[in-house]
């Protein structure tokens, strides 16, 4: 894949997962009982972007993510994202294991 399509492709499952996020976040607006519109205009943004963030369309940026977020009272879940670092903190703790010994002094 060249770098100049690289940028606008995703691997398929990271696909499918923005394609649920917009699902969650249309999800939230019609639980409000609010329209697109009203959705863009709080986030001031274009109806076509809302749109385009419940279909998941990558290329929509993560500014403009959190000011529907924001607009849905939602904006505190941005803070769940990447908050459990398991193979982070798995690979910190094998690190931690290897003991150095203190040098003979002779």
């Amino acid at each position: 894949m060249s770098k100049a399509t690289m940028g606008n492709k995703l691997p398929r499952k990271l696909e499918q997962k923005m394609q649920v996020v917009g699902e969650q976040i249309k999800l939230a607006r019609l639980r409000r009982n609010l329209s697109v519109a009203q959705v863009a205009e709080r986030a001031t943004c274009s109806p076509l972007t809302v749109m385009r963030i419940e279909k998941g369309v990558a290329t929509v940026s993560m500014g403009i993510y959190l000011r529907v977020l924001y607009a849905l009272q939602l904006d505190e879940d941005i803070l769940l994202l990447a908050k459990e670092d398991r193979m982070g903190r798995a690979l910190q703790d094998l690190q931690l294991k290897q003991r150095e010994r203190a040098s003979k002094k002779g």
